[in-house]
C-alpha cells in the first residue's frame, strides 16, 4: 500500500507528506510544483495538474492504495467577481472529480478530501457542529461544497471518504490576507475591526490539519465530516492586541460598524475594486466557532496549537521574509500543553 497526495507540495500536503514518509510510508506526491524539500529523497514526485484528467489517470494508483486530496484554490490572491467561478472550479471541484474517477477505475475506495468551513455562509447555531445549515456566500465555498455532493454520491456507490473542514489554515509558507495586517502593524497604523471585535476568531494550525488526515487513514477513513478548529479562540480584539503589543507596534485597533463596513466592501467588490474577499468580510463580526469535538471522539484528534501563538509566529517569518532571512522552524509554535 503507498500513500498517494494530490497536491502534496502544497501547504498541508507537504507536512502531511513528511510525517507518512518519516513513519516509514511509500508516498507519491501528485502536484504541479516541486519544492526543494528534504522528504523527496524517500518519496515519489509526479508531475500532475488535477484539472487534466488524462495526467490524473496516469497516476499510479493502486486498490489497496490511500489517496488524499489537498489540491484546491484559495481565496487569496484576490479575485474580482466576473472572474471567481473559472478560478476555484477547475481545481475545486472538476479536479476532485478527476480524482475520485481515477480511483473507481484502479479500484481505490479510501480518499481524505478537504473542503471548508465556508460551505456554512452565515452563523445560524454556535458552536458550529458538522450538521449545521449550509449556505455558502460566495464561489469557493460553494465549489468546495459542491465536492461534498460528488463525495456523498460516490459513498453510496461504496468509496470511504473523510471530509474535512478547517477554519482559516496557518503556518509556515502562508500568510495569504494576513500580509496586509502585519503591512498596517508595521507601518503603526490604525487597524480597523469589522464590528466591536469581541467575537472570536478561529485559526487552525497546518500541522494540526496534517495530523487530522493521517489520523483518518488510521481510523479507517469514516464516511464522515469534520470540522478542524483551534480550542478556545480568543475574542479578535485581544488576540490582535496581543500581536501589536508583541510587534511594538504604536497600532490602535478601531471598532467599527459592521453594517456599514460590509455595505462598503460590497458596493467597492461590485465595482470590481474588491478589498477582501465577500467570504471573508460577510462574516468577520459573527461568532464563527467550530465545534471540533467529533474529530477526538472518532479519530483521536485534538488540536495542538494556540490562535495567539499561531498568529505571532506568521508575524515572525512576515519580518523574517521581510528583512530578507530566513524564518527558522523554531519560530514556529510548539504544540499547547
Amino acid at each position: 500500500m503507498k500513500h498517494v497526495i494530490f497536491g502534496g507540495d502544497g501547504f498541508v500536503g507537504r507536512h502531511l507528506a513528511q510525517r507518512l514518509v518519516s513513519d516509514g510510508e511509500e508516498v507519491v506526491v501528485a502536484d504541479i510544483a516541486k519544492a526543494d524539500l528534504p522528504h523527496y529523497a524517500r518519496a515519489t514526485h509526479l508531475d500532475v495538474d488535477v484539472t487534466d484528467a488524462a495526467a490524473v489517470n496516469r497516476v499510479p494508483i493502486a486498490a489497496a492504495d490511500m489517496v488524499y486530496n489537498l489540491s484546491a484554490k484559495m481565496l487569496s490572491p484576490l479575485q474580482v467577481r466576473a472572474k471567481r467561478h473559472e478560478f476555484f472550479y477547475p481545481v475545486n471541484y472538476d479536479g476532485t472529480k478527476h480524482i475520485i474517477e481515477a480511483m473507481d477505475r484502479a479500484g481505490a475506495g479510501r480518499l481524505v478530501h478537504f473542503t471548508t468551513d465556508m460551505i456554512y455562509g452565515h452563523t445560524v447555531t454556535t458552536p458550529m457542529t458538522e450538521d449545521h445549515p449550509v449556505a455558502p456566500l460566495g464561489e469557493y465555498g460553494q465549489s468546495k461544497l459542491d465536492t461534498e455532493v460528488l463525495a456523498a454520491d460516490w459513498r453510496r456507490r461504496g468509496m470511504n471518504i473523510s471530509l474535512f473542514r478547517p477554519r482559516l489554515i496557518i503556518g509556515p509558507g502562508r500568510l495569504g490576507i494576513l500580509e496586509k495586517l502585519f503591512k498596517l502593524i508595521d507601518a503603526n497604523l490604525p487597524v480597523p475591526m469589522i464590528g466591536s471585535g469581541r467575537n472570536p476568531y478561529q485559526f487552525i494550525s497546518v500541522f494540526d490539519c496534517a495530523e487530522a488526515a493521517r489520523l483518518a487513514w488510521k481510523a479507517g477513513v469514516p464516511n464522515e465530516a469534520y470540522n478542524l478548529g483551534s480550542l478556545n479562540p480568543p475574542p479578535v480584539k485581544k488576540l490582535l492586541g496581543d500581536l501589536v503589543r508583541h510587534a511594538g507596534s504604536k497600532s490602535i485597533l478601531i471598532p467599527t460598524p459592521g453594517f456599514a463596513v460590509k455595505r462598503t466592501l460590497d458596493f467597492l467588490d461590485w465595482l470590481n475594486m474588491p478589498l477582501m474577499d465577500p467570504e471573508q468580510y460577510l462574516i468577520a463580526d459573527e461568532e464563527c466557532v467550530l465545534d471540533v469535538s467529533k474529530g477526538k471522539r472518532d479519530l483521536g484528534w485534538v488540536p495542538q496549537y494556540r490562535d495567539e501563538d499561531m498568529l505571532i509566529a506568521a508575524y515572525t517569518e512576515y519580518r523574517a521574509k521581510k528583512e530578507g532571512r530566513s524564518a527558522a522552524r523554531s519560530a514556529y509554535p510548539q504544540p499547547a500543553e
